[in-house]
């Protein structure tokens, strides 16, 4: 039976699962999950098979929040022998289909991490014995099919594909940054991430640029301030807490000892508005969206802190806050959210206006 693979932080499944069957539904596509708690994978089994390529045209993956990465089926659980398994997974393959990359991948779990060494010795041969019968191209495709493998262990595989236009540029979804040892804290990892994330990198030079300001709100100690200095903006750290003395020494930093919900620019020249405070979602939502709205920034990323259950209904009503906010005051906008590999009970959020608030 043909299934959507999804991959989602461990102990996330829940979410991820109610995410994919509300989302494939609005295109008239159902089935049912298969959850196995605390494996950072989701099946959704398919009454109609042909449906899978459907919702991976029809849903943008950077539209599912909770989903890391995904792709359709193409086999049930392989069993392979202890030699000869790259024949093996040659031979179970449909010679007429052709892929533009393969992706080695695990369950994002201590067990699947100890495979990542049996995953990089065997990626060359396999990928060599597929480029020889023709089923991976020669030339990288962006826009080509994804072939996945994915394994449970050194004897036991599921193969599948996404789309190019559609997949994470990442093996399983995720990227692997370094901690950068200035840094004062390890939730600097999280901005750079949904940098990394929600910014393309062709519009950096402009939206990521030095000699941008911005207000970080709940900054102390300035793992997020850290991300806007070492980009070369000039930062008013918003916090009552202390800030690192390297930000303070860089001559970039202002600190205002202040409560964030409080705080308002003198000046409308701030572009980023960046915030991490652990502070209820809904009221975080709500003042990001009369930043934007009021002009205070161009641009805004926050995390919204989730609550222990019902945590995908919080997400979707804390966006519907600002959806709310934005359509009252009939402006065209851009909103994602993702539950990105350095969150943790939390989801990242990035906002900006498209359109200037009407004059009335």
């Amino acid at each position: 039976m043909t299934a959507i693979i999804l991959y989602c932080r461990p102990g996330f499944e829940k979410e991820c699962g109610a995410e994919i069957q509300e989302k494939a539904a609005w295109s008239e596509v159902y089935g049912y999950l298969e959850l196995t708690k605390n494996q950072g994978i989701v099946y959704f089994h398919l009454n109609n098979p042909e449906d899978g390529e459907v919702v991976m045209q029809r849903i943008p993956l950077k539209r599912l929040i909770f989903t890391r990465q995904w792709f359709v089926t193409l086999t049930e659980k392989i069993s392979l022998p202890d030699y000869n398994r790259v024949e093996a997974i040659v031979d179970s393959m449909n010679k007429d289909w052709q892929y533009a990359d393969l992706r080695m991948e695990t369950p994002d779990t201590n067990d699947g991490k100890s495979l990542s060494k049996f995953c990089r010795k065997l990626a060359v041969p396999l990928r060599q014995a597929l480029r020889k019968e023709k089923i991976l191209t020669e030339k990288h495709d962006n826009e080509g099919a994804v072939l996945h493998a994915l394994f449970f262990s050194g004897s036991e595989v599921i193969l599948g594909f996404s789309l190019g236009t559609n997949t994470s540029p990442h093996v399983m979804g995720i990227p692997r940054l370094k901690f950068p040892s200035q840094a004062p804290s390890r939730s600097t990892l999280k901005l750079d991430e949904a940098f990394l994330y929600f910014i393309p990198k062709a519009e950096w030079e402009t939206r990521l640029t030095s000699g941008l300001n911005a207000v970080d709100l709940g900054a102390a100690p300035g793992g997020w301030t850290y991300q806007l200095v070492r980009r070369g903006m000039m930062v008013t750290s918003i916090d009552n807490g202390p800030m690192a003395e390297s930000l303070m020494g860089t001559g970039q930093v202002k600190h205002r000892m202040i409560d964030g919900f409080k705080y308002i620019p003198q000046k409308q020249n701030v572009y980023w508005l960046v915030c991490d405070m652990i502070e209820k979602p809904q009221r975080v939502a709500k003042l990001m969206a009369q930043w934007l709205l009021h002009g205070y920034c161009k641009e805004a990323m926050f995390n919204l802190k989730l609550p222990m259950k019902g945590r995908y209904a919080e997400v979707v009503k804390d966006l519907e806050i600002l959806k709310d906010a934005f359509a009252e005051q009939n402006v065209k906008y851009e909103l994602y959210a993702k539950h990105l590999y350095y969150d943790r009970e939390e989801v990242t959020v990035h906002a900006r206006l498209l359109s200037p608030v009407p004059l009335y």
